[in-house]
């Protein structure tokens, strides 16, 4: 079953370092596949540089789009740190 939810980068900087690595921590931890895409281009959510080469930046649409047993928990999770801004504002 595939899960997909777009979701708003919010926080001021965008994805950079800091809070790629807590989105790929929290990916990581799941057995789905997760992929996170940005437009035309789309990332391993697994993967710290494939995250960071999607250049999102504040007001970035993405969806974050995850297939196995637990997709919807990835799905939720991943998009309430979304939603929390990483805990930077």
């Amino acid at each position: 079953m595939l899960v997909q939810k777009a979701v708003t980068i919010g926080n001021k900087y965008g994805l950079h370092a800091r809070p790629a690595m807590q989105f790929v921590e929290i990916a990581s931890k799941f057995g789905s596949v997760i992929y996170l895409t940005r437009g035309e281009k789309s990332a391993d959510a697994k993967s710290i540089m494939e995250v960071l080469m999607l250049a999102a930046e504040r007001g970035s649409q993405l969806v974050i789009k995850a297939q196995g047993a637990d997709a919807e928990e990835a799905v939720e999770e991943l998009s309430e740190l979304v939603a929390s801004k990483f805990d930077e504002e």
